[in-house]
């Protein structure tokens, strides 16, 4: 069971990440010089690094990094206060639903019957 929730968990933050990742893919666009959209492209991924340093932290502290999903799942209602309720939820939801499992999966490899 914990083996699941983990790669379950582990699959779910990297298409989450990936998704968060594919806004950056606007720097691109008519007009705009290639140099400054490589610069705007590498700076717009910014969240997207951060995401994956959390996400490699929950690869090997699955507690740690289950929290740390949570906190950052609830960054975009408080932020992005600007946004309707439910695009801030296509935001926030998948990486809260990432820390739950993380932590269960964690729970799950402490018991002692596991």
């Amino acid at each position: 069971m914990q083996r699941n929730l983990t790669i379950a968990a582990r699959v779910l933050a990297v298409a989450a990440i990936a998704f968060i990742a594919s806004f950056a893919l606007d720097s691109f666009g008519p007009g705009r010089p290639l140099p400054q959209a490589v610069v705007a492209f590498i700076v717009h991924l910014v969240p997207a690094y951060v995401l994956a340093g959390i996400l490699i932290l929950a690869w090997i502290w699955p507690m740690a990094g289950g929290v740390l999903f949570l906190v950052v799942s609830i960054v975009p209602f408080l932020l992005l206060d600007g946004n309707p309720l439910w695009v801030n939820a296509l935001l926030g939801v998948p990486f809260a639903l990432v820390g739950a499992l993380f932590l269960l999966a964690d729970w799950f490899g402490r018991r002692p019957d596991a």
